[in-house]
């Protein structure tokens, strides 16, 4: 255990003990929502493959999309990782820059954020990996909301879709009826944008990959869990932020995801767009590692990277508040 593992706050500890259950257990990543002025949920796990594992399995099961577990995993094959090969779970992330209230939806990420009820003093957010539109289909931005619940949806695509499927050789029909070969899987949530959901699949191993028609798809286990907690009315937002920083325990951090192709110039004025995200947190750019904000990128891994030195004097209030803690609970 090194010394930032030592003095993780409680909140933070909590954290890691729901993830150390959950893992592989194709639970979704519930984390009791940290303080205001910190933005780091989560923590990077490292597990083994199996002889029979792909990364995809592997990715599922750590309750992530292939994108983000081939980004942290860059050199593994992602049919046959190999027996013993160790394989990074980027299971840590930096909340998006929006309130952090009802489902925010961050496309570049392909991850969906859902803020939970406040229960007395304890607030808790649960992060889902998603599928999103397709560059000729894209998933909108802006605020919406949930405006239906449907279990065991039937599916009426739309003309341009079955016309699409037709020049493939795939003749749909007008309605596909509920059951295993609807693509919408048990359960679909309406939006207040005309056309758009959010729903399950019957293609779980296209979770993290753009290839939807607009729509948002989580994986069945997932879907079935997010559709019980949530009711119509609750807001949802869908933002696009490939950049994102963070702060916690004296240290800012960047994470960094591939921009939409769509919009064009976002790449080759990324780094203008991390100095203005660091300027909104009060950060120095003199105090910042450009080298590493260049590193990442050139190649981002899609997980958090410290890119400043830690504030000395913030380490030590969290170490006290982690041991004041500790004390109150013998």
């Amino acid at each position: 255990m090194d010394r930032q593992d030592r003095q993780l706050r409680p909140w933070l500890r909590c954290g890691l003990l729901v993830l150390a259950m959950s893992a592989f257990g194709v639970a979704a990543e519930t984390r009791p929502l940290p303080p205001a002025d910190v933005d780091l949920i989560g923590q990077v796990q490292v597990v083994t493959a199996r002889y029979e594992d792909t990364l995809l399995d592997i990715a599922r099961r750590g309750g992530l999309g292939y994108t983000e577990i081939k980004l942290a995993n860059r050199g593994v094959d992602s049919w046959m990782p190999g027996e013993g090969r160790e394989v990074i779970l980027p299971t840590q992330h930096i909340l998006p820059k929006t309130p952090r209230d009802g489902v925010v939806i961050n496309l570049p990420e392909m991850r969906l954020y859902y803020y939970l009820p406040a229960k007395g003093d304890l607030r808790q957010v649960v992060t889902y990996p998603i599928s999103i539109g397709r560059f000729d289909w894209r998933t909108p931005l802006g605020v919406t909301k949930i405006t239906q619940k449907v279990p065991n949806p039937s599916w009426t695509p739309p003309e341009s879709i079955r016309i699409e499927h037709a020049a493939k050789g795939d003749i749909l029909p007008r309605v596909v009826p509920a059951g295993p070969d609807n693509p919408l899987g048990q359960f679909a949530l309406r939006l207040g944008i005309p056309g758009y959901l959010i729903h399950g699949t019957n293609r779980p191993y296209g979770i993290g990959m753009r290839v939807t028609h607009g729509c948002l798809r989580l994986y069945p286990e997932h879907i079935a869990s997010f559709f019980e907690q949530v009711a119509p009315g609750l807001k949802v937002t869908f933002v696009s932020q490939p950049y994102k920083i963070g702060q916690a325990f004296g240290i800012t951090y960047l994470e960094v995801h591939r921009p939409l192709v769509e919009e064009k110039g976002r790449k080759e004025g990324a780094l203008g767009e991390i100095a203005q995200l660091l300027a909104d947190k009060g950060v120095s750019t003199a105090s910042v590692d450009w080298v590493m904000v260049r590193r990442e990128l050139k190649r981002p891994t899609g997980m958090p990277v410290p890119i400043t030195q830690p504030d000395e004097v913030k380490l030590l209030d969290a170490r006290r508040e982690g041991e004041a803690a500790l004390i109150a609970q013998r």
